[in-house]
């Protein structure tokens, strides 16, 4: 159970060992010989979140008498990093956004009451969450966000889109962020609502081809007249830029994992073929130029795992991580996509077919340099701080 050509990170705790071991075993028997036909179809199986919640491994950061695990940031990085070196990056983003992006607002700011309703079931897998705050023309400019919600008698009215939205046709719990404030500028006068399942104002608008994370569900969705209560309001009126924002720091140390795991699983696939693939006479692993391309991507990836986990240790402190979450972000997914096509380009032309598990990574490792905040936005968020 352990990698062949990188040491795991020294965690203590044994339980988060467990943890690594059961989700590396359920990713070898349950993800990898079901994974092409999750692509075909555009979606995982909702018994994978019933699996992995009776396993504990959905609610691990959330609150212990809610159903959760009550552990720190480190159980994302274990999540995050063994669903990744499955190969199939729609199916870590479907969880990942299911257990660290979405029903982590709940947590953190949902009342006794909220908590009580949805996070149970959430952490076993029985109800989806979704997040949804980007827009047509807001992404990483959260604060230029449209989408309205206005009060009357009986709780708020919500008018408006939302796009790029993972788990959106098969999620149940929607967090969705809205403009309470029309008169307020850029980042104030945003607010969080819960909206479920079944509400006739939530409409999918379409369905979205990606080129990839095939094996996640994305859609469009509208938002026309919907009604919720006055307790669908998560947190306080007016918060809600600053939630997201506080949010995205986990998500892009989420980001963090899903790279070093995605990148940890290319090198090793690489390595064993290019030892088997023979050429001029001998394997490519023989050759000085291959080794050494590989031993820098290595390098790399083991820079990226060490911020990750650093950030996690500081997000457990308790410290402000701005920056150096900032600085994971887009060195993690800036260097994943030279490993994926480094090691495509060491696969020839087999790299280059679809179903081959390095094309497929290189595919879907292009969104991390985007979503969770493009690599130019995160830039400018470590200079601020310089």
């Amino acid at each position: 159970m352990t990698l062949p050509y990188f040491s795991e990170p020294d965690i203590v705790d044994e339980d988060l060992r467990m943890v690594r071991e059961q989700l590396r075993r359920y990713v070898d028997e349950v993800i990898v010989p079901n994974g092409d036909a999750w692509e075909a179809s555009g979606e995982i199986p909702r018994h994978v979140f019933t699996d992995l919640g009776a396993m504990g491994f959905l609610g691990m950061r959330h609150p212990v008498e809610y159903g959760g695990g009550g552990l720190g940031a480190l159980s994302s990085l274990v999540l995050g990093e063994e669903l990744s070196r499955s190969t199939y990056g729609g199916v870590a983003s479907a969880l990942t956004v299911h257990s660290d992006m979405s029903l982590s607002h709940i947590a953190h700011r949902g009342t006794h009451e909220q908590k009580q309703r949805y996070l149970p079931a959430a952490c076993a897998g029985e109800k989806v969450g979704v997040i949804c705050v980007t827009e047509a023309h807001a992404g990483s400019d959260v604060a230029g966000l449209k989408t309205r919600a206005e009060r009357n008698d009986t709780g708020w009215v919500i008018n408006g889109s939302k796009m790029f939205i993972t788990n959106a046709v098969f999620g149940d719990i929607y967090i969705v962020a809205a403009r309470t404030d029309p008169h307020a500028k850029g980042s104030k006068g945003l607010s969080l609502f819960i909206v479920e399942k079944g509400n006739p104002g939530l409409k999918i608008a379409r369905k979205l081809d990606k080129h990839g994370w095939r094996s996640s569900d994305t859609a469009e969705l509208y938002l026309e007249d919907l009604h919720v209560p006055h307790d669908a309001l998560l947190g306080e009126e007016g918060k809600g830029f600053y939630y997201i924002m506080s949010t995205f720091q986990n998500e892009r140390l989420v980001i963090g994992a899903l790279s070093s795991g995605t990148a940890s699983r290319a090198i090793e696939l690489t390595v064993e073929y290019v030892k088997q693939r023979q050429a001029f006479g001998k394997s490519l692993w023989d050759q000085q130029v291959v080794r050494n391309k590989l031993a820098w991507m290595a390098s790399k990836t083991a820079a990226v795992r060490s911020l990750t986990y650093q950030c996690a240790q500081m997000i457990d402190e308790g410290k402000d991580i701005v920056r150096e979450v900032s600085m994971l972000k887009c060195f993690a997914a800036e260097t994943l996509q030279e490993v994926v096509h480094t090691c495509l380009q060491l696969h020839g032309g087999t790299g280059y077919m679809i179903g081959t598990p390095v094309e497929r990574m290189a595919r879907d490792a292009r969104i991390l340099t985007i979503g969770g905040g493009a690599t130019e936005v995160m830039l400018e968020e470590v200079a601020k701080r310089m």
